[in-house]
């Protein structure tokens, strides 16, 4: 981690000092997450459409969990964007650790070294959480946001049981919540007419339609029926037959929806009834 620290201020003085811009070094939080080899490139993706939003020390930790040998290998890596207005450029850092052997067991130990000194720590986690064994519980004991997106996971509704348990441990994000806001706006504005709604049929995610279904019977205090039928988006709500107009608005993209679950950092007691009910189902 010495040989990281000592990399990456090679290269904060090569860009203070090879371009016209002054640097400005300015982190407003650290950035953790935890990304499995298949979702790397998704990962990189996102990441490249939020730093100059966010500028942040950001870590990949990719665990390997079956390589034949222990070790961490590092790839560091400095994302600077101009700020017109200033007459300067804003820098982030990235850090990939690709976590080998008996070392993708103990991240926090590695990644906590490096933490941005003073600043919140959020975790994007990759994939669905095994979240009573390791390295899940050590990360979220490090960290002050986690960041899930629960489409990525194949055991719906039973997960958010798990997930539930950890609310009181740590503020939780899930971008599949995000990703249906326009459409609990539209249906909020059906009210008194939704008061006594008995079922909704979801055409979208099995995590959209479940989260809808927790929504409406959370708010309503009722139970409420769930038909999903199966799209890789979220394509349109009908309650007790009637469909919902459609809201307004373009879809957000990955790298929206992370920079806006970034910006949050109180607990969403919302989501939190909202999933614990789309799990008692």
């Amino acid at each position: 981690m010495d040989d990281v620290e000592r990399e990456l201020a090679r290269r904060r003085s090569e860009a203070a000092g090879g371009d016209e811009l002054p640097f400005l070094r300015t982190s407003v939080m650290t950035h953790l997450a935890w990304v499995p080899p298949d979702w790397l490139a998704a990962a990189r993706a996102a990441l490249e459409g939020l730093a100059d939003r966010h500028p942040s020390r950001t870590m990949l930790l990719v665990p390997e969990p079956d390589a034949e040998e222990d070790g961490i290998d590092a790839a560091v890596s400095l994302e600077c964007f101009p700020l017109l207005a200033a007459d300067r450029k804003v820098c982030s850092e990235v850090i990939e650790l690709h976590l080998r052997g008996a070392r993708a067991l103990v991240p926090a130990s590695i990644a906590m070294p490096l933490l941005a000194p003073g600043l919140p720590v959020f975790l994007r986690w990759r994939g669905r959480p095994s979240f009573a064994e390791e390295p899940f519980p050590q990360l979220v004991e490090l960290v002050d946001r986690l960041i899930v997106d629960s489409t990525e996971w194949p055991d719906l509704p039973d997960a958010y049981s798990e997930l539930a348990g950890i609310f009181d441990r740590t503020a939780v994000s899930d971008i599949a919540w995000a990703r249906t806001s326009r459409w609990r706006r539209q249906l909020a504005s059906l009210w008194p007419g939704i008061a006594g709604v008995e079922g909704v049929k979801v055409t979208g995610t099995a995590a959209q339609a479940h989260l809808l279904a927790g929504w409406l019977r959370s708010r309503l205090g009722h139970p409420v029926a769930l038909e999903h039928e199966p799209a890789s988006r979220l394509e349109g709500v009908a309650v007790d037959g009637e469909p919902a107009p459609f809201p307004p608005g373009d879809a957000p993209d990955p790298s929206d929806l992370l920079s806006d679950e970034l910006d949050t950092f109180a607990r969403d007691r919302v989501y939190e009834q909202s999933a614990a009910d789309a799990a008692a189902g």
